[in-house]
């Protein structure tokens, strides 16, 4: 069975997908952090991030792996060095080459096949799992996933005006949404949420009642 969650940096999709998963007992696939892989292992490799070949043959050469609540590439502990502004930056660059979009996809469809999974990113409702048993799509007020993301650097030691990160979302969200693969928009099924008033418990306690009992009404 899977569930999606899709959404914008910010909108809160990456929390609500591992609250989500331990609730039901699901596994969680950060899709997210594959990419960031992909963007880290570029930088880590000197490898230009313009040059879309290079970038998809980096895609394709490297193993990401995840356990015990950390993100390996090739072995090696990413999973602070993944969320850096630098690495955020290119992820967000790379992820509209179709080569890396292409191979990230067949690693995120086996990693879901015959386990029960909660899947974010930005296209996962549309592109990679296009029958999943239920699809979610998060959103927030820009100036509150300004601030969210602020509050994530500042606990991280860095001090970034929230009106630098405001411009950053928002030069990341054209690019997402106007890339010509696998654009992030609300897959047709999607339920939508705003997440901007809600807390994190607030919104896990209305996707997994509706998770939950759509599981009652198709049981198989």
């Amino acid at each position: 069975m899977i569930v999606t969650i899709d959404g914008p940096a910010g909108s809160g999709k990456s929390t609500a997908a591992r609250g989500l998963s331990q609730r039901l007992g699901f596994e969680f696939l950060d899709t997210g952090a594959m990419y960031r892989c992909v963007a880290w292992s570029v930088l880590d490799q000197n490898v230009d991030p313009t040059d879309e070949d290079a970038v998809g043959a980096v895609s394709q050469r490297i193993k990401i792996t995840f356990a015990d609540a950390k993100v390996l590439v090739d072995g090696q502990n990413v999973s602070q060095s993944i969320r850096t502004l630098k690495v955020t930056d290119v992820a967000s660059l790379v992820a509209q080459y179709p080569a890396v979009r292409e191979e990230l996809v067949r690693l995120q469809r086996q990693a879901a096949e015959e386990i029960d999974i909660v899947s974010e990113g930005r296209d996962q409702g549309t592109v990679v799992f296009p029958e999943a048993f239920c699809k979610f799509f998060l959103i927030a007020d820009p100036q509150e996933r300004a601030r969210r993301r602020h509050e994530e650097l500042r606990a991280q030691g860095k001090e970034i005006p929230v009106a630098d990160i405001l411009q950053q979302l928002d030069e990341r969200d054209q690019r997402d949404e106007q890339r010509t693969v696998a654009p992030l928009v609300p897959a047709d099924d999607a339920l939508e949420f705003n997440t901007s008033t809600l807390t994190i418990d607030e919104v896990l306690d209305q996707l997994e009642q509706i998770v939950r009992s759509r599981m009652s009404s198709n049981p198989h």
